[in-house]
């Protein structure tokens, strides 16, 4: 298989963005190929195109299947496996984000969880842990919210995606229009709830 330019750009940058998603820059410039592919690709053909060793091709759509990312398809009358990337573009987006969360968030949070329900020996461990306690409240509403997302169709996603701006903006508009004094007892109204 021969890149053209435009498609060598991408998968180039893909790879640098994919070490930044949590895998190496090969891995990156693999799946950028499949999923810019209208046709399934061998092995042989992902380490032609990318100049890189079968083996190391190999390791990568290991990697790669076992985010989920890819599927192997076989062509009748041909030995080969090949492969193609699987899902739509949102569903790479929610494999690659839950996979991030499983292998960052999850323990990061596991940890946290830990240290807040140990005895504080000091003024210090007490100052850190009310520290760690509103990381691990970030941490977890963070994800919370991301599991809600990944819930959603893909139109309605869109949809709040393109109001992002406007609800920051009303709830902006709704703090300069509420008294102080208000705000303190619709949130007491709210912690009694």
């Amino acid at each position: 298989m021969q890149m053209t330019p435009m498609i060598e750009s991408f998968v180039m940058h893909f790879g640098e963005m994919g070490s930044r998603w949590g895998f190496n820059r090969t891995v990156g410039q693999m799946y950028a190929l499949l999923v810019i592919s209208e046709a399934p690709l061998s092995a042989n053909q992902i380490a032609e195109a990318l100049s890189v060793s079968r083996g190391n091709v190999s390791m990568g759509l290991k990697e790669l299947q076992s985010w989920q990312l890819i599927k192997q398809h076989h062509i009748a009358g041909d030995r080969k496996e090949y492969y193609q990337s699987a899902g739509t573009i949102w569903e790479m987006a929610n494999k690659v984000f839950e996979e991030r969360r499983k292998r960052e968030m999850d323990p990061t949070l596991s940890l946290l969880r830990g240290i807040i329900l140990e005895n504080p020996d000091s003024p210090e461990e007490v100052y850190a842990q009310q520290r760690l306690q509103e990381i691990h409240d970030l941490l977890e509403t963070i994800s919370k919210w991301t599991s809600e997302l990944q819930q959603m169709n893909p139109d309605t996603l869109g949809t709040l995606m393109k109001l992002g701006s406007g609800v920051g903006k009303v709830i902006d508009m709704k703090n300069k229009l509420i008294k102080p004094s208000q705000k303190k007892e619709i949130k007491t109204e709210d912690e009694s709830k």
